[in-house]
């Protein structure tokens, strides 16, 4: 009754109520560098290269349940490095899993035991290969099918693996290597262990710098038979620390 007296004395357009004005709501701005959704192999290259000399890095380092692992990026693999710094920042390694352990040999990552939440097309870097880099233990690298079926060698965007191998006497690792060894490698061989069999095949772009112990932890979770896939996972999330 008062409203009703209150509209009785000033005139209807007192009463009458603006319509609500639509609040604009500023939205994020999208992330630095390519759309990861959209590259592909032709396109990858020219652009992990421009997005690596503008947005620079030079260590990561992995969390999990069983520790922390801080790996340095080689400066002379920049796609490889490139892409794993843009996966990083985006989050794309942070949903996955260690999700392939062999005993003796590697420990590999980078894929998801259900669908990946962000979005992500499968395009494959050129291999950048460098006789300084050799997969002694804690090596990072890119994984990749095999000659016959990739005969030029391209590494995955995703899936990776840290070397972790026996020691070898001088004769074998260099007889397992698939491209001559310097004295100092065939010495690291020999005292500290790896995977001479990998390399001169695929790309090697990092190394642990602090954490190969958890590296090794991670080597020891049981695992499935079938396909290596721990029985009880070993989740990770990544992040560009330098």
């Amino acid at each position: 009754m008062k409203n009703l007296l209150y509209c009785l004395l000033l005139g209807a357009a007192a009463c009458t109520t603006a319509p609500e004005q639509p609040v604009a709501v500023a939205l994020p701005p999208p992330p630095p560098g390519p759309d990861i959704a959209a590259l592909t192999d032709e396109t990858a290259p020219a652009a992990l290269l421009a997005y690596g000399r503008q947005y620079p890095g030079s260590e990561v380092l992995f969390h999990t349940r069983l520790g922390n692992v801080r790996v340095k990026l080689f400066d002379d693999t920049p796609i490889h490095k490139a892409n794993f710094l843009l996966l990083t920042r985006r989050g794309v390694f942070s949903e996955t899993v260690f999700n392939r352990v062999v005993k003796g040999f590697a420990v590999q990552g980078g894929q998801t035991s259900g669908p990946r939440l962000i979005r992500l097309h499968k395009y494959h870097l050129p291999p950048e290969i460098r006789p300084a880099h050799f997969h002694q233990n804690g090596a990072l690298g890119m994984a990749r099918y095999d000659d016959e079926e990739n005969p030029k060698r391209l590494s995955s965007n995703t899936d990776f693996y840290f070397a972790l191998g026996p020691r070898y006497p001088p004769a074998q690792s260099r007889a397992l290597a698939g491209r001559p060894l310097t004295p100092a490698q065939v010495q690291v061989y020999a005292t500290q262990g790896g995977v001479p069999a990998l390399d001169g095949k695929y790309t090697v772009f990092g190394q642990v710098i602090e954490g190969l112990d958890v590296v090794r932890k991670i080597s020891q979770e049981p695992v499935d038979p079938q396909d290596n896939w721990p029985i009880k996972e070993v989740p990770m999330k990544v992040e560009v620390v330098k």
